[in-house]
């Protein structure tokens, strides 16, 4: 895939076949990972967006879109092969990319 992928936009993603208490299925993702990796590895970061409400649980962040709603599932994020992306569907607002990143700086750096 030679097109461009940019950090916090969301996708298709058939993320089967999967194990467990894996999120699976073919469902919208924000793309975690920086365009720069996105551009040289064949993988990437994402974090899948299921529907199921979570209030309150401090590691899924609320997603309203044109097309999307749900929650980005930010304690399943992983590095998939970019031949499971499919359509893109749509960025993150600012306010979106912000909470993202206070809450994986949250679960990762602090």
């Amino acid at each position: 895939m030679s097109k461009r992928i940019d950090q916090y936009s969301v996708y298709w993603v058939d993320l089967n076949p999967t194990e467990g208490a894996e999120i699976s299925k073919i469902r919208p993702c924000v793309v975690i990972s920086p365009i720069e990796m996105n551009h040289h590895l064949r993988t990437i970061i994402i974090a899948p967006i299921t529907t199921t409400g979570r209030e309150g649980y401090p590691t899924r962040v609320r997603i309203a879109g044109s097309e999307i709603e749900g929650w980005i599932v930010l304690d399943q994020i992983r590095a998939i092969d970019k031949t499971r992306l499919r359509r893109k569907t749509g960025e993150l607002s600012p306010e979106e990319v912000s909470k993202v990143k206070s809450i994986i700086k949250e679960m990762l750096v602090d």
